[in-house]
């Protein structure tokens, strides 16, 4: 469906037009399971979850503005995820499976030895290659069992935090959704791209570090990084 069409159902279930309400949440009913999805696993039914999602759809549609200038499920998505965030943290502390708590262990053990093996730090796809998992999996169990606070930490010789340098605060209301929002964007990053900005930001690597461990200069990490952090302040 083009913009167009969607704007117009929006205006009408804006106006109390409860079919076409129905009908916007019909044809995003995908969308909203794509983002439930990533809060499997932490002690919440899918259906509930769903149906979290779909209160958050429901408040996108109601507060919509096609001056907005962006797509409708561009600005549905964190409002999704914001209104599945704020239950689970009104509801107390984010709950991790034990899956993936294991998971996380495992890898770690696996990081080691690939590193050992390789001479250099090994790709998500890699590790999860050796533990027989799905990168997405992988990368899941792994940010279960990152500190809260990690994304808003100075790190290496960088004096701003990873939120500060891609997003407003006024775009992304707390931490959790930058973090599924940036785990989104790094998955579709190459994966020398996606390596260094998870030793940049994640393990707090200095730009001359990577480039000693993936064997290119500085100044070629400066302009990987450059990029990919322009990319995503585009799609944010």
């Amino acid at each position: 469906m083009d913009n167009t069409k969607i704007y117009e159902q929006i205006k009408r279930a804006q106006d109390g037009d409860k079919i076409a309400l129905d009908k916007i949440v019909e044809q995003n009913i995908g969308l909203i399971w794509n983002v439930a999805k990533r809060f499997y696993g932490r002690g919440y039914e899918p259906d509930d979850i769903f149906q979290l999602g779909s209160i958050g759809l429901v408040k996108a549609i109601k507060k919509f503005d096609v001056s907005f200038g962006v797509a409708f499920s561009t600005y549905a998505v964190p409002m999704i995820i914001g209104e599945i965030r704020r239950f689970m943290r009104d509801d107390g502390m984010v709950k991790v499976s034990r899956s993936l708590k294991d998971l996380n262990a495992k890898s770690k053990i696996i990081r080691e030895k690939l590193s050992s093996e390789l001479g250099r730090e090994p790709y998500l796809y890699e590790i999860a290659g050796e533990l027989g998992v799905e990168p997405e999996e992988l990368a899941t169990a792994m940010d279960a069992g990152m500190p809260h606070e990690s994304l808003f930490e100075e790190h290496g010789d960088s004096e701003s935090s990873l939120l500060e340098t891609t997003a407003d605060d006024s775009i992304l209301e707390d931490d959790v959704t930058l973090k599924i929002t940036l785990q989104q964007m790094l998955s579709e990053c190459k994966p020398n791209e996606r390596q260094i900005i998870v030793m940049r930001y994640f393990e707090g690597k200095t730009q001359g570090e990577i480039g000693k461990i993936l064997g290119i200069s500085q100044v070629q990490v400066s302009r990987i990084e450059s990029k990919v952090l322009r990319q995503m302040r585009d799609a944010m």
